[in-house]
């Protein structure tokens, strides 16, 4: 009885100082109703440790906590959230309350697997860009998007923001020149395909675009094109072309990587056409490069075949 008593008095008082942090990120930082559910929910985590007081938390006991999370189910990414939040509590705790220490700047995630981006094989690609229906005015739209996807590495929010006159484009010179990631901007190549399609689609961009709008690639509307709608108009493509998977505009990109490592093998070159700032991100291809020359080596080896 006084062993739960004790745990009690330690459950409202830490979850006081909890309260008190969630009232102050609320109204001093004005986080969003769904950031400052994440935040209450990883303390009240915290808050339900057993049997220790926040201020008596040492780093090996947020460890071995994490561990038990873990074991429950919760996710690596989940838990690098839940422990972000925790720091940032205890950050407040030792600059506010007087804590000593913040026992969990050292206490790390278990590391979650990395997924192999999807890609498409070069078939299914040539595939789904040979296909296409519909209005035709929306269809060679279409159809430039994909293709300057597909061939040049796009991210979709660099396709989104090209603009028709700002000489980015340049077809005589087949290269486009974008900003993706922490502002960084790249030129790559734009494709024979790909500049066939954009001609046709600048031959009738007038046709949907609304006077002075700038976008190259334009929705219903006449104005600038919603990356929703590139996504939604890409799985209609997919479908019509009988793909029997779910594809995405950033599918497109790792295709791109996929297909011209392959043909290369210059790692480096498809991370300078990408954009990435590390080579490590890069790599990720190669794994995509050997799972492909695997299944060759399983159905071409004599001594691979099952019998």
């Amino acid at each position: 009885m006084r062993r739960r008593r004790l745990r009690e008095d330690l459950t409202t008082s830490d979850a006081r100082l909890a309260a008190e942090y969630l009232d102050a990120l609320k109204h001093q930082r004005r986080l969003s109703p769904a950031t400052l559910g994440n935040y209450a929910r990883a303390l009240q985590l915290l808050v339900a440790f057993p049997n220790v007081a926040l201020k008596d938390l040492d780093a090996s006991q947020a460890r071995r906590f994490v561990a038990v999370l873990h074991a429950k189910g919760l996710a690596p990414r989940t838990l690098a959230l839940t422990l972000s939040a925790w720091r940032g509590f205890f950050r407040w705790l030792v600059r506010s309350k007087g804590f000593a220490v913040n026992p969990v700047v050292g206490v790390r995630a278990p590391k979650a697997p990395r997924p192999l981006p999807k890609a498409l094989s070069v078939e299914q690609a040539a595939q789904l860009l040979d296909g296409g229906g519909g209005d035709e005015v929306a269809l060679l739209r279409d159809r430039a998007m994909f293709e300057l996807l597909y061939s040049s590495g796009l991210r979709l929010a660099e396709l989104v923001a090209l603009d028709v006159h700002d000489g980015r484009l340049d077809l005589r010179e087949a290269e486009v020149t974008v900003t993706g990631k922490g502002s960084k901007t790249r030129t790559v190549p734009v494709g024979a395909r790909a500049r066939d399609a954009l001609r046709a689609w600048l031959e009738v961009r007038a046709r949907l675009a609304a006077p002075e709008e700038p976008a190259l690639f334009v929705g219903a509307r006449g104005r600038r094109i919603s990356p929703s709608l590139v996504g939604s108009r890409l799985r209609a493509w997919a479908a019509r072309a009988g793909l029997g998977q779910h594809v995405h505009p950033h599918m497109l990109r790792h295709s791109f990587a996929s297909h011209v490592l392959q043909s290369s093998q210059d790692l480096r070159a498809v991370q300078e056409l990408l954009g990435h700032a590390s080579i490590s991100t890069t790599q990720v291809y190669t794994h995509l490069d050997f799972q492909a020359l695997a299944k060759v080596y399983d159905a071409a080896h004599p001594r691979a075949r099952k019998k």
